[in-house]
């Protein structure tokens, strides 16, 4: 089997070719799934084994008391055998993995072959193909809980038992110093117990994460704001605790805690930073100084990690396997969400390079996962929730330039294409509206008389097979979209539909499959925002970027009027399913790729969702479509980070980008009405219209937010991420 190891003399790290380990007894044969890599902890370890040896030293002072005590004990040349015998050695890496029973140890009879479990241990849950664990460092994986997230179960174990010291109550107020991997999941499970998060990191991009995930309040430590917010948020009495979760060698850590905690205020270490307690500003408020230790009790006890010899409940309710089962129930039922924090996920070959990548800082991330190979094939596991993105096979036939005007026709003249498409079209030059066709009679004569189509007609085939009319736009119910553009496609005409392009995979293959017959790809979906003026100068002011990015988009939807048809589901979608891909439109546009993966959840009782998309760089977009807010908030509001920059749109009213802690630019006046960007997607259609020139979208990408957009509904269904698989 494969193994990842390092040689901590050199730094060396390799994939190397091990024994399978026996399948001793107290304990069960594992095959990995995924498994975690600790960007803390285990990137601490890789960094320390590239340092020279006096590097080493100054890092383990721990480690050089022991060596001058052996020194004294048994003498030089026989502790440097020792000492470099040991170093130039492999060692393992890992603690956190989901995998599937493989084989049975004697004396186990709370799991079979075939189980999924969530193990731990720095010996037992390694990045290796295949792991012997013993009872009480493994656990259970509860139904429906994706085994990428259940990876999780260690880090997520070390978190739980920080916050378990400190002993939080409902309504307090908790600090949070360091916001990487146990970090994150300090805020969600603080936010979980009723308390109230302020974090405080460096990097904005963690800040902003932290926020989404539940944060009141998050800033650098070394600006106004996050003492700020204690003293809005505790009435200038401090917080009740603060969770150290940083490392490093500065001391700031620690002497923030004492200057923004309370009297009598605990202060709990989970991470490795530097400890030098303030005597004066400790002793004065009277700190309460805890350390949480690992997973929890039976850490470093062998009897009960490597004998299986459990603590009475009676006497320690939440030992460390509890902790791991606990954490594991809380990432079930959806208290906790460990997806966003998913910065990469690399395959087990290429663990090395990711290591390597990680080290370097060219792939910036949270949290990695290893994908072993086999995962929905023979692993036991189900095979991972999937929407095809189809690819556009076909050869275009030339697209003609046309006369002017471009004559146009309409399917469909309801209160979208009257108030948003053809009031810009009606005082275009160059355009002749040749036709509008609807399904009644009295709505075709009001849309002519308004807009001046030449004609007025209920006969769709007439339009189709009118060869004057160069494109055709599909402004009619959601059910309609797909069908109405198979037919305008195969007829030769170029096409503008409203957005759905289709309600369900069925339907979005019929519409590629009448692309390739015809070799007609002619096709535009009203994805307007990304033509937005105000949109596209703040991008081009935000720059390239080279690290991933963080997304964060409000859709303050609003309730609908009853009788409304978007609430007429059964034939016309939900409502994300109708207007949903303008959103991850967006997103894509300004992360400049297509997702790879979606993951939904929606609370029950109302069409509220979250939705998270994962991008190949690393990034993440979340878009937050509510229905429950303010009438009066704004609809719209958007935020990317990235590199140390921050884009800010304003319900298309206002923009900022803000940098080196300061506001960068900032748009100058305030447009006389919100600009979505309807007027510049039209003219970019009708130039690609009258020109032959290539659509203003790909189609590649029309048919991948489409695809994105129908994989909300799937993962709802299904609870777990969606994988975008492109056909090849």
């Amino acid at each position: 089997m494969k193994q990842v190891v390092q040689n901590y003399k050199t730094g060396e790290l390799a994939m190397l070719d091990v024994p399978v380990p026996g399948c001793k007894p107290g304990g069960v044969l594992v095959r990995s799934a995924y498994s975690l890599i600790s960007t803390g902890t285990e990137l601490m370890k890789v960094s320390e084994a590239g340092m020279s040896m006096l590097g080493k030293a100054r890092s383990r002072p721990d480690q050089v008391a022991k060596v001058m005590q052996s020194v004294a004990t048994n003498g030089v040349p026989a502790t440097y055998r020792k000492v470099m015998g040991k170093l130039d050695s492999y060692t393992p890496l890992g603690y956190s993995l989901c995998g599937v029973v493989e084989q049975v140890g004697a004396g186990i009879d709370d799991v079979k072959a075939g189980d999924l479990v969530a193990c731990a241990g720095n010996e037992h849950a390694l990045h290796a193909e295949l792991n012997w664990v013993p009872k009480n460092l493994y656990t259970p994986v509860p139904d429906g809980l994706a085994p990428q997230h259940a990876a999780f179960g260690t880090v997520g174990s070390i978190a739980l038992q920080g916050v378990r010291q400190g002993e939080s109550q409902l309504g307090e107020v908790a600090l949070v110093i360091g916001l990487g991997l146990i970090g994150q999941l300090v805020v969600q499970l603080l936010t979980a117990s009723g308390v109230r998060v302020i974090g405080a990191d460096p990097d904005p991009v963690r800040c902003e994460l932290a926020e989404r995930l539940g944060a009141a309040a998050c800033g650098d430590p070394a600006s106004a704001a996050v003492e700020t917010a204690v003293a809005e948020l505790t009435g200038g009495h401090g917080v009740d605790q603060v969770y150290l979760a940083a490392g490093g060698g500065s001391n700031q850590p620690v002497e923030l805690a004492a200057r923004l905690c309370r009297d009598r205020g605990r202060v709990v270490d989970i991470g490795k930073c530097r400890l030098d307690l303030p005597w004066n500003a400790y002793y004065e408020k009277e700190l309460d100084v805890r350390f949480s230790r690992s997973y929890g009790p039976g850490r470093y006890d062998p009897e009960y990690e490597l004998e299986g010899r459990d603590y009475p409940i009676g006497y320690v309710r939440w030992t460390e396997r509890r902790n791991l089962a606990c954490f594991l129930d809380l990432l079930a039922r959806g208290s906790v969400d460990v997806e966003p924090l998913v910065s990469h996920v690399s395959d087990f070959d290429d663990a090395v390079e990711t290591y390597q990548r990680l080290k370097d800082g060219e792939l910036k991330a949270v949290a990695v996962l290893f994908r072993y190979p086999g995962q929905g094939e023979d692993t036991g596991e189900a095979a991972a929730p999937a929407v095809a993105v189809p690819a556009v096979n076909v050869k275009p036939s030339p697209a003609r330039a046309t006369r002017t005007p471009v004559r146009l026709a309409f399917v469909g003249a309801g209160n979208y294409a009257t108030s948003m498409l053809l009031p810009h079209l009606a005082q275009r030059d160059g355009v002749e509206l040749s036709t509008v066709v609807t399904t009644t009679a009295l709505s075709a004569a009001n849309a002519q008389r308004k807009f001046g189509f030449a004609e007025a007609t209920t006969d769709l085939d007439a339009v189709l097979g009118d060869k004057s009319i160069d494109a055709v736009f599909v402004v009619t119910r959601h059910s309609s979209h797909a069908e109405l553009t198979r037919r305008a496609l195969l007829a030769g005409k170029t096409v503008f539909v409203e957005k759905p392009l289709a309600l369900n995979e069925d339907e979005l293959a019929d519409v590629l499959a009448a692309v390739e017959k015809s070799g007609n790809d002619r096709l535009q979906v009203g994805f307007n925002r990304r033509f937005a003026p105000l949109l596209q100068e703040a991008r081009r002011r935000f720059g390239a970027r080279s690290g991933p990015a963080s997304l964060r988009y409000l859709v303050n939807a609003g309730r609908l009027q009853h009788g409304s048809w978007y609430l007429q589901q059964g034939t016309e979608g939900s409502r994300f399913a109708g207007e949903g891909g303008h959103f991850i439109d967006t997103a894509s546009w300004l992360l400049e790729a297509d997702p790879v993966s979606v993951y939904a959840v929606a609370p029950s009782g109302n069409e509220d969702l979250q939705v998270v998309l994962r991008y190949p760089d690393g990034s993440t977009a979340t878009i937050s479509y509510v229905t429950t807010g303010a009438p009066g908030f704004p609809k719209e509001t958007l935020d990317l980070v990235a590199d140390g920059k921050v884009l800010r749109l304003d319900d298309f009213v206002r923009a900022a980008v803000y940098d080196d802690r300061r506001k960068r630019w900032v748009s100058s006046r305030l447009p006389k009405a919100r600009d979505k960007g309807q007027n510049a997607e039209l003219a970019a259609f009708i130039k690609a219209v009258r020109t032959g020139g290539p659509m203003p979208v790909p189609i590649q990408s029309l048919v991948a937010t489409t695809a994105a957009t129908l994989a909300v509904q799937a993962g709802l269904a299904g609870g777990a991420p969606v994988t975008l698989e492109r056909a090849r």
